[in-house]
């Protein structure tokens, strides 16, 4: 059985609507980041896995000097794709989509969401992954066996713990939640 902990990346320098691939706020994003770190050190070293987004990479990144190894990037566990290009509409595309259903969702969003839980169930050792709001929420949704997209908000660099037995995952914490509305 694999111990997965699955980091929301830190507070990124600029939103969704702004940037499509920020790096993280150079002081609250990058303290966030140290801080996990910290916490996780403890635990390892483990295998950690990051999204190839900036935001994750940099986040990941205290955590992987730590222990001295190099983060495996993984796409699938990447921001989910959306159905438009321009930044502010992809905001309020994802804003109005997070209080839905993933079936009312395009094909392309829900094959998404089966490659992210896909990712999850091919790892088989405890390991340490930095992604996103909508991945974690896909992860944990699956756990519970719900068609909704948004099962809580997990804040900046919270960590959700989920168990992979034999491609079964169960929802053994879910993360500190943000106390303020993020989408």
């Amino acid at each position: 059985m694999a111990r997965l902990y699955l980091v929301r990346h830190g507070k990124a320098a600029a939103s969704y609507a702004e940037h499509r691939d920020p790096g993280l706020d150079p002081v609250v994003g990058m303290g966030q980041a140290e801080t996990v770190a910290a916490r996780l050190a403890p635990l390892g070293p483990l295998q950690i896995i990051s999204s190839p987004m900036q935001r994750a990479r940099e986040t990941a990144a205290p955590l992987a000097r730590l222990w001295g190894v190099a983060p495996l990037i993984e796409p699938r566990i990447s921001e989910i794709p959306a159905p438009v290009d321009d930044p502010v509409a992809r905001a309020g595309w994802l804003r109005e989509a997070m209080k839905g259903t993933w079936s009312a969702l395009g094909p392309l969003q829900r094959q998404w969401r089966l490659d992210v839980l896909a990712a999850l169930k091919a790892i088989t050792a405890d390991t340490v992954l930095f992604s996103h709001y909508v991945p974690i929420n896909a992860a944990a949704g699956a756990t519970q066996g719900t068609d909704a997209m948004r099962i809580f908000a997990p804040d900046y660099c919270s960590v959700t713990i989920i168990e992979n037995d034999a491609g079964e995952l169960r929802l053994v914490e879910l993360g500190q939640a943000a106390e303020t509305k993020i989408l």
